[in-house]
């Protein structure tokens, strides 16, 4: 290549790195890897295509259906209607955090110390209830890392299910052999009357959790719910992944320490931030786990945007079958409790009319109001 040709290549690569710059100011989640393949793409359709530059961005930049809005916006803003490359865009400046973290150490006596420790206890709660609502797609690692701590605080409880044996109680209809058995003990005398009511055992909860590429924000702190889930009640929650594929979780997930837990995830699952087909990976977990009565009465809770790019006849098929055999179908979506959220996208409006509640889940107190719904399930 002539160093003419060279350096067009070069301007044309700091055009498109704005441009990702801006998309990732708009607030896209645009990633190194996600940025890289952008820049493959239009070396492949030619960056002087400005139709072609568009959709090769659509289809590399935006990682779910709520970033489209704002990829056309800020496409239309960057490159505006003439054809061929603009100049190039100076990097925005880069933004220093508003705020700090606050000291672990108390400082040395002195007066006003007491005043001071309540400031430092009451900013530390303001905090923790801040980040507690923030989406976690959003966070920064360190700010991930306080929240991996804040996830102990979720108390899972397992449903519960009543069975077809009896247990004495202090309530309930009379147990008229027990009541008739005491009696005859007692040569006839009236004895104490003994009642009873049917018995209950934990009902199993099912996981399937979406690791594709458009849920790669929140697929750790998702792993990190089912961690809960798993070590509240060991015997009863099986946890799967849905992606290209479908992968059994369980036997990582009960390991005690949440962080070894993950690491143990991490290199079971070999479909990390791929592709997505939710109908044939659903349709596989209910021929191999359904039939064999790991999803029948169950409840089973689905943690997935619902961005299918294949047919979404075949995600509303399985997603019915789902809802025949288990006890409830919970659908949870990132991007159900964001503001001006509305369920437009072909995923999700196959899926809704099987499922029985649809949730939010991007935020530590939208999984503590899973935690509940599940619990009463």
């Amino acid at each position: 290549m002539t160093d003419a040709g060279s350096e067009r290549v070069r301007e044309a690569d700091e055009v498109l790195l704005g441009f990702a710059r801006a998309l990732r100011a708009a607030g896209v989640p645009v990633t190194q890897d996600r940025g890289q393949t952008f820049l493959a793409a239009t070396a492949l359709v030619g960056v002087d295509d400005r139709r072609a530059t568009y959709h090769a961005g659509r289809a590399t930049l935006c990682g779910g259906p709520d970033d489209l809005a704002r990829y056309d916006q800020v496409f239309e803003a960057y490159f505006g209607s003439r054809d061929g490359l603009p100049r190039p865009r100076p990097a925005p400046p880069a933004t220093v955090p508003a705020y700090a973290d606050l000291p672990e150490a108390e400082s040395a006596g002195g007066e006003g110390d007491q005043d001071e420790d309540a400031e430092v206890v009451r900013a530390r709660a303001s905090e923790r209830e801040v980040l507690r609502h923030r989406d976690v797609a959003t966070l920064t690692p360190a700010e991930r890392q306080r929240l991996a701590g804040m996830f102990a605080t979720l108390r899972p409880r397992a449903p519960r299910r009543r069975t077809a044996r009896h247990q004495p109680w202090r309530r309930g209809r009379v147990d008229a052999s027990r009541t008739l058995r005491a009696s005859l003990r007692r040569m006839g005398e009236p004895a104490e009357v003994v009642r009873r009511r049917r018995g209950s055992k934990p009902r199993r909860v099912v996981l399937l959790v979406d690791v594709s590429g458009s849920m790669s924000g929140y697929a750790d702190a998702l792993l990190r719910l089912a961690h809960r889930f798993t070590q509240a009640a060991p015997g009863s929650v099986e946890t799967f992944t849905l992606g290209t594929r479908l992968t059994h979780l369980t036997r990582a997930l009960r390991l005690r320490d949440p962080d070894r837990a993950l690491v143990a995830a991490g290199g079971t699952v070999p479909d990390w931030s791929g592709g997505t087909r939710l109908g044939e990976t659903l349709g596989s977990f209910l021929d191999r786990w359904g039939r064999r009565g790991t999803a029948r009465g169950a409840v089973v809770v689905v943690l997935s945007d619902g961005w299918e790019r294949g047919d979404t006849s075949e995600l509303a098929t399985q997603v019915a079958r789902l809802h025949r055999i288990a006890h409830r179908v919970v659908w949870v979506n990132p991007h159900r409790g964001k503001a001006g959220y509305e369920p437009v996208q072909q995923g999700v409006l196959a899926v809704l009319p099987h499922v029985d509640d649809f949730v939010a889940g991007h935020s530590l107190a939208t999984y503590a109001e899973l935690v509940e719904v599940v619990a009463r399930a």
